[in-house]
């Protein structure tokens, strides 16, 4: 599938910002990356210290994301959009950074229109549930004229 590079090619994040390794999976309806970055001492995420599970929130966004890329040739282009809110949000450990096993970040397409997208989201490491919750994006054909340089 999409490795790290072709990611980091199609979404605004670079750098040791772009936390998705590989996508594994994916389709109409979700995607399934994996990443190994919680464990990356230089990831930017990290605050005194650690990374903390609310950051799950961020590699979900970052799927969400890459599942919107794949869609665009049938979805009609419609583009980036912005994360305007994360709901409903389990975070079932502390942190994220102690996890010696990749990060299995997927996210399920609930609705879409021409003005945003609901998912739900989930990380697992191993058969181990970490994180899960809702995200609302925003789409960026949504957001009108002279904001086309927004994500």
């Amino acid at each position: 599938m999409h490795d790290r590079n072709w990611i980091a090619e199609h979404i605004p994040h670079q750098g040791t910002m772009c936390l998705l390794d590989q996508v594994v999976s994916w389709d109409t309806r979700g995607i399934v990356c994996r990443s190994a970055t919680h464990c990356a001492a230089d990831n930017p995420l990290r605050a005194h210290g650690r990374l903390g599970a609310a950051c799950a929130i961020e590699y979900a966004a970052q799927a969400i994301a890459v599942h919107g890329v794949l869609l665009q040739p049938q979805s009609g282009g419609l583009g980036f959009g912005l994360l305007t809110s994360a709901r409903a949000v389990e975070l079932l450990v502390g942190r994220l950074d102690d996890l010696k096993t990749d990060l299995r970040v997927s996210a399920q397409r609930l609705h879409s229109d021409a003005q945003g997208a609901l998912y739900s989201f989930a990380l697992h490491a191993e058969n181990s549930l970490l994180a899960r919750g809702r995200a609302s994006l925003l789409l960026k054909a949504t957001l009108g004229s002279g904001r086309e340089g927004l994500p």
